[in-house]
């Protein structure tokens, strides 16, 4: 998955960082007034998933269903595996409407919950001991600045630049799991050890991790690693340990019938 692509499936606001319940497993209790489901024009532009900024629902243009799980369930794609082809190469647009705001937690359980629905999605987490970065505060203190948690839902971490992001009331659960796409050639999830509850402000600068022999320009040598990054600018630290490694495992699924 490139960059900018990774980029643009963030933008799914999401709270969930750590373990969860899979959506069949509990009453679908919340559902969308209005779900939309149909396979991309293979001509149309790759946009991504986008919250809508009054908090009821989604836009998900030309996106395959593991992109959407990623976002929905709080995991990187290299942590979702099963199904058939389709359903990591074959986008979708997906939108979604509730008839009223809701929060974040409901937003993803009625798409958790549309996805079970529309797709007769079947899915269970197998979880082992693995490697992992816990997220701890710093010696030096923490640098974020916060911020009450707001009402709009709005993109919680933007990219300025390639190497350079800027984020707006940003939860820790999030932060972990935006750090753990961004670590592409450590393959290790992001587990929250920090304590904190509340939502930040920061900026923060950092040469992209490579693919392995693969030079840099001289500008990106200059910038700090994601590592010292996360140190010296949020006041946060990335600490390699073994702990919980969740894999979503796909049991079952159909495509859709348009509507």
């Amino acid at each position: 998955m490139t960059g900018h692509r990774c980029c643009k499936l963030l933008a799914g606001f999401a709270i969930a960082c750590g373990p969860f319940a899979l959506s069949q497993d509990k009453p679908a209790r919340l559902t969308y007034d209005v779900a939309s489901v149909r396979p991309s024009d293979p001509a149309a532009p790759q946009v991504g998933i986008d919250p809508l900024p009054n908090g009821v629902g989604y836009n998900a243009v030309g996106v395959t269903v593991r992109d959407m799980l990623s976002v929905m369930y709080r995991l990187p794609r290299r942590q979702i595996v099963g199904g058939p082809d389709w359903v990591h190469n074959e986008n979708f647009d997906v939108l979604v409407r509730a008839d009223h705001r809701y929060s974040i937690d409901d937003l993803h359980t009625m798409f958790q919950n549309m996805l079970v629905e529309r797709f007769n999605l079947k899915l269970h987490i197998e979880t082992k001991a693995g490697p992992v970065y816990a997220l701890t505060i710093a010696k030096s203190g923490l640098k974020m600045t916060p911020v009450d948690e707001g009402k709009d839902r709005n993109r919680p971490i933007l990219t300025d630049t390639e190497n350079e992001f800027t984020g707006s009331r940003v939860p820790i659960n999030y932060l972990c799991f935006w750090l753990g796409m961004k670590l592409e050639n450590d393959h290790r999830p992001v587990i929250d050890k920090t304590g904190l509850t509340g939502h930040y402000d920061f900026r923060l600068s950092f040469r992209r991790q490579l693919p392995p022999d693969t030079s840099s320009s001289p500008e990106l040598e200059n910038l700090p690693s994601i590592f010292d990054a996360v140190k010296d600018q949020l006041g946060l630290q990335l600490v390699p340990q073994r702990g919980p490694v969740e894999m979503l495992v796909i049991d079952h699924i159909e495509k859709p019938s348009e509507n």
